[in-house]
């Protein structure tokens, strides 16, 4: 049994031993006895502890980081221990405080609580009662710590992603602008050669300068694309309650205006509202529709259907076809950069419209699927928040 006496008071307070996570303690009292008769009890609890019966000299030997708890005496004749905390964080903001007070002055103590101490202990002194204190303090500056370094690395993290964006917006001007002008220059001068030199070049040379630009032409496109595709992950978003019939109407009528097959049946469906980016999800509607009708394209009758549902919080849309379909096999790069499931000379096309849609709508918080077999049509449905939730 451990016992802590102080010279001025003929109470023997006994002190029971007690579990403790171990910790590095300033122990101030300005009566000796009980300071070192305390320091004695906490070392041999596992602590690392310094005590001192005078704040002034406290203060003198704390240094930044050296101690994780300041123990101070409430009502001490040079400095009180609300005092002696205020100067000592102005040495160590990181150090924790805990106030030792009588009954007498519970009000004081919890003032000082008020002023940034963590806890405060009665005296006379028993072990099971300090040491769950001190536990909990410990924890509590632990997880400070913690939270202040997860703080740092956020910071330092949205730094680099701040200077990851400036770069890609560079590249995408350096892309845009260097990179495209040469393929310019060679699908203008594979037009001259094939305008001015038909007869010299021959039917192999034309060929061959044939070959020249629609590849140049095709790499354009691919660029095109591929800046698209970035411009869908850095775009900021405006969620706004979308008319989805507004946008779907609109969007039919663009598709129907570029478009060269066979007539198509397009049946639209009273399409419910969903929380999302009007200018985005125009982008979205624009190549699932525009897939399902270079898709059916070789049909005699391409038959288009788009419909809409809600489940719970999602609002689910779906865009069905009766074109050539695929093997679901390949499902996984369907929505993949320049990943296709059909060859170019059957379908033309750089293959990041779908990327793109999965991207916008993952980053509504969203999902987009794909069923389909060959020669059975495809269907692709996506998910958004419906506009209740995204209102919340």
């Amino acid at each position: 049994m451990t016992t802590l006496t102080d010279p001025h008071s003929p109470n023997i307070v006994e002190l029971a031993p007690g579990p403790l996570v171990p910790g590095r303690l300033l122990v101030v009292d300005d009566e000796t006895a009980l300071m070192r008769a305390l320091c004695d009890t906490l070392g041999l609890e596992g602590y690392v502890v310094q005590g001192f019966d005078s704040p002034r000299a406290a203060l003198a030997a704390l240094r930044p980081g050296e101690f994780d708890l300041l123990l101070t005496d409430l009502m001490m004749p040079d400095m009180d221990g609300i005092e002696l905390i205020t100067a000592a964080r102005l040495i160590d903001p990181a150090i924790g405080a805990i106030v030792m007070t009588g009954h007498g002055t519970i009000d004081t103590a919890v003032l000082a609580m008020k002023g940034g101490a963590l806890d405060y202990i009665l005296k006379p002194f028993r072990l099971n009662v300090i040491l769950p204190v001190l536990g909990r303090a410990l924890d509590l500056l632990r997880l400070r710590s913690e939270n202040a370094a997860l703080q740092e690395r956020e910071r330092l993290h949205a730094e680099e992603l701040a200077a990851a964006y400036r770069d890609l917006e560079a590249f995408s001007y350096s892309i845009s602008h260097d990179l495209r002008a040469p393929l310019v220059f060679v699908k203008g001068f594979a037009d001259m050669l094939e305008e001015g030199f038909a007869e010299q070049l021959g039917e192999q040379g034309l060929h061959m300068v044939r070959v020249i630009r629609d590849g140049s032409h095709n790499m354009d496109q691919m660029i095109v694309g591929l800046l698209a595709f970035s411009r869908a992950g850095r775009q900021q978003l405006r969620l706004t309650t979308l008319d989805m019939n507004a946008i779907v109407r609109a969007t039919v009528a663009e598709a129907r205006a570029v478009y060269t097959g066979p007539e198509p049946r397009i049946d639209v469906e009273p399409l419910p509202p969903a929380a999302g980016d009007s200018g985005v999800m125009r982008h979205v509607w624009s190549n699932i529709i525009g897939n399902a009708l270079k898709y059916s394209a070789k049909r005699p009758q391409p038959e288009i259907r788009i419909s809409g549902r809600v489940e719970g919080n999602e609002t689910i849309y779906k865009v069905q076809d009766n074109g050539v379909g695929f093997d679901m096999r390949y499902a996984s790069k369907l929505f993949g950069v320049f990943k296709r499931l059909h060859s170019v000379e059957d379908f033309p096309g750089t293959g990041v419209g779908l990327a793109i849609a999965h991207r916008v709508i993952t980053r509504h918080g969203g999902r987009i699927w794909a069923e389909s077999a060959p020669d059975a049509g495809t269907c692709i449905q996506f998910a958004l928040p419906n506009a209740a939730a995204g209102q919340r």
